[in-house]
């Protein structure tokens, strides 16, 4: 039997599901542990009201007929996400909180009980509610039913927002309340020549963007990198955190609770890992400050992003650690701290790395430069040293000029987390003349959160971009990772050799005005 630690246990309740309903009172319980098989449904308590096997009516939530948990006598699967709902015979419970146990049994964990509390609420009759189907939120009734009731809300017709070319249910665990898509303008660049550990070759870039000038600019600079050689890419560094804090009552309880997790940190890193079969706890980092022992758990997650990832994992290593320690020291345990600064740029994740650490570089020919930029290398480098005397007094997370334009267009193309731009646009460009007056640049992206896998990589159109770049399933995003650091290094070269040769406005007088 597996010992799961209490406060994972109660995750494993659906709250707000509590119900009083035809006969009875519902609740839910969810698999967030993972793939198992139950086994049985021994009791549920709800305040001082005990409901035996016998009593409980068992809804899988499939279409399959309802059944009594007495009447189990095989093995249920119960896969991780899975919900199901359990009815028991009882009077209307009255508005407010409630505590609820549940015992069951289910493999491989053994026996499981559910201790928490949950509230009726009583809703506003008039409330207005988007429609949903609790069976198939992603049928076609259900979604026409959502888009009616905008139209009817707005009392503007929907045009095109109802028209996509896939299966809406592709997006169950991307999107919530599906109504249709939203078009953004995509084009391609490129060929463009990488010459990385895990890309290899010529790659047309798709990048999905409403700014006009973008796809040529970074167009036009793969072309100087493609007749310079390529672009070399190397991932030097790769993490995900999740980063909780513990509350003490005075600093040196917090340092011997710091020691004593690294002394510990076998046992700590054996309960995050079983979570999944991809996360593998690489170490923790701690910082103490006041009464505060901030813990950023850093992992290798794969070719996921892995924020969820790791957010299960840190989680189910905190329950062991709160069951583990001296009882009563922890005062308060908060899950994530905001120091892990997810979806924000931040000091710690350039110092310390937050995804993919990659590194794009190049040696720009002077004659390429001429001839396609029409600027030299020499204006070039000292234009670099004076917008890095800007990026300085500015505060910026990046002495570059544009790095989250490509970022952010593969990732709208590819099926990332958007707003891991945040993260990901820090940059560190470095510039310096060879001898032979040519230019050397490179540019290390510290906070890359990239993924092949998982999220919203398997959508459609977003899928069909990631084998576009033969960068689609497992084993593939150091491969995207170093693409991404290419076109950007791209982007890099072509916008600075525009501001140095006032083509900037220009061109974006040319292609950029749409009025």
């Amino acid at each position: 039997m597996n010992l799961i630690p209490s406060i994972l246990l109660k995750q494993l309740y659906t709250h707000g599901s509590l119900k009083n309903v035809a006969g009875g009172v519902s609740l839910r319980i969810k698999n967030r542990l993972k793939d198992a098989d139950l086994v049985a449904i021994k009791r549920v308590k709800i305040d001082d009201k005990v409901f035996d096997a016998d009593q409980i009516t068992v809804d899988l939530l499939d279409g399959s007929p309802l059944f009594k948990a007495s009447q189990m006598k095989d093995k249920i699967h119960f896969p991780l996400r899975k919900q199901i709902e359990l009815t028991v015979p009882c009077e209307p419970l009255p508005e407010g909180m409630h505590h609820i146990v549940v015992e069951f049994k289910a493999s491989p964990f053994g026996n499981l009980t559910i201790k928490t509390d949950d509230a009726i609420k009583k809703e506003p009759q008039d409330l207005k509610k988007i429609p949903r189907d609790p069976n198939d939120d992603y049928s076609e009734s259900a979604i026409k039913a959502r888009q009616k009731f905008v139209e009817e809300f707005t009392g503007k017709k929907l045009e095109h927002i109802p028209h996509y070319s896939f299966d809406p249910h592709i997006t169950q665990g991307n999107c919530e309340h599906f109504i249709g898509v939203a078009q953004v303008p995509m084009g391609i660049a490129g060929p463009l020549k990488v010459n990385g550990e895990h890309a290899q070759g010529e790659f047309l870039i798709p990048l999905a963007t409403a700014e006009g000038t973008l796809v040529a600019s970074y167009n036009r600079g793969m072309k100087v990198l493609n007749l310079s050689g390529g672009v070399t890419c190397t991932v030097i560094g790769d993490a995900m955190q999740r980063a909780p804090v513990f509350i003490f009552e005075n600093a040196r309880e917090a340092r011997d609770f710091a020691k004593w997790v690294q002394d510990n940190f076998d046992n700590i890193a054996r309960e995050a890992e079983a979570t999944s079969s991809v996360a593998k706890l690489k170490e923790i980092d701690t910082y103490l400050s006041n009464k505060f022992a901030f813990m950023r758990f850093n992992y290798y997650t794969g070719d996921a992003a892995g924020q969820n990832m790791v957010g299960r994992a840190t989680f189910a290593a905190c329950g062991w650690i709160l069951d583990n320690y001296t009882p009563g020291k922890i005062k308060q345990f908060y899950l994530e701290s905001n120091f892990a600064t997810d979806k924000k740029a931040s000091q710690v994740n350039v110092m310390r790395t937050r995804g993919k650490r990659v590194v794009a570089e190049c040696t720009v020919k002077r004659e390429v430069l001429q001839q396609i930029m029409r600027v030299d290398t020499e204006k070039l480098f000292y234009h670099y040293n004076v917008a890095n005397v800007g990026s300085i007094l500015s505060g910026a997370n990046n002495n570059g000029l544009h790095s989250a334009n490509a970022i952010t267009a593969m990732f709208i193309a590819t099926g990332q987390d958007v707003a891991n731009v945040s993260e990901s646009s820090a940059g560190v460009l470095y510039c310096e003349l060879t001898p032979e007056k040519d230019l050397y640049m490179s540019i290390t992206i510290p906070s890359l959160i990239v993924a092949t896998y998982g999220g919203g990589t398997g959508l459609a159109t977003q899928r069909e971009c990631l084998e576009l770049l033969g960068c689609y399933g497992k084993g593939k995003v150091n491969k995207f990772a170093e693409i991404v650091a290419g076109v950007v290094l791209a982007g890099e070269i072509s916008l600075a050799s525009a501001i140095s040769t006032f083509d900037w406005i220009s061109s974006h007088e040319e292609y950029g005005r749409n009025r």
